[in-house]
C-alpha cells in the first residue's frame, strides 16, 4: 500500500510557559500556515538553538503548545552543534540532549533535543483498513533515482490523523525524496 510522504525540517515544539518566556506574555503564537496533521500549523515565530560548540538559527515554532518542550534536529544539524541527541518518538523525552533555546525577550535550557524517528501518522480506522493492528514498525521503500528501503518506521496511531510518513531532511536528501512523494509499505 502507498503512503504520502511528509519532510519535517528542523522545528520546536513548546509549552505555553516557555513561549511566554521566549516571546513575552503579550504575544500568541501566530498561525502562518496548517500542516497535513489537523490541528497542527507552522508559526511565524522561529527560536535560535544554542550549544556549547554551535549554534542554529530561525527554528520554526510548531502549534499549537504542547505538554513539553522539544527540539527536532537531524543528524547534521546535531554534528553543527557538535552534539549526540538520540532519536526518539516525539514526545519522549527520556535522554534528549540539553540545548538553550534562545528567543527574542528571553532564552531558556531545556533537555529537549531529539532526532525525530521516523513514523507513520494513521487513524485506528486505517490501521485496521490497512492490516496494521498488530503491528509497531514496517519498512517503506522508495523508488527514486537513490531509492532503497527504510527500516524501523514506526506507527503512530492518533484520533483525526492524516495519513502519512514523516521523515527528517537527512532521510529525505540520502534517497532524493521531495515533500508529498509517495512510499510503499512493505508487510
Amino acid at each position: 500500500m502507498k503512503v504520502t510522504i511528509g519532510v519535517s525540517n528542523h522545528h520546536v515544539h513548546v509549552t505555553k510557559e516557555d513561549f511566554e518566556i521566549l516571546f513575552g506574555k503579550e504575544v500568541s503564537l501566530e498561525k502562518i500556515k496548517d500542516l497535513n496533521q489537523p490541528g497542527q500549523f507552522a508559526c511565524s515565530q522561529k527560536v535560535d538553538i544554542k550549544t556549547e560548540k554551535g549554534q542554529l538559527k530561525g527554528l520554526r515554532i510548531l502549534g499549537p503548545f504542547r505538554s513539553y518542550t522539544q527540539v527536532e534536529l537531524s543528524q547534521t544539524d546535531c554534528r553543527g552543534l557538535k552534539i549526540t541527541a538520540p532519536v526518539r518518538t516525539s514526545g519522549q523525552l527520556e535522554g534528549a540532549t540539553s540545548v538553550e533555546i534562545i528567543g527574542p525577550c528571553g532564552s531558556i535550557v531545556r533537555e529537549a533535543a531529539i532526532i525525530a524517528d521516523r513514523h507513520i501518522h494513521i487513524t485506528r480506522e486505517d490501521r485496521e483498513k490497512y492490516g496494521l493492528m498488530n503491528v509497531s514498525s514496517v519498512r517503506v521503500a522508495i523508488a527514486s533515482e537513490k531509492g532503497g528501503i527504510f527500516d524501523h518506521v514506526m506507527i503512530k496511531e492518533a484520533p483525526n490523523s492524516y495519513f502519512e510518513m514523516h521523515i527528517d531532511t537527512d532521510d529525505a536528501n540520502g534517497f532524493l525524496i521531495e515533500n508529498g512523494q509517495e512510499g510503499e509499505i512493505l508487510l
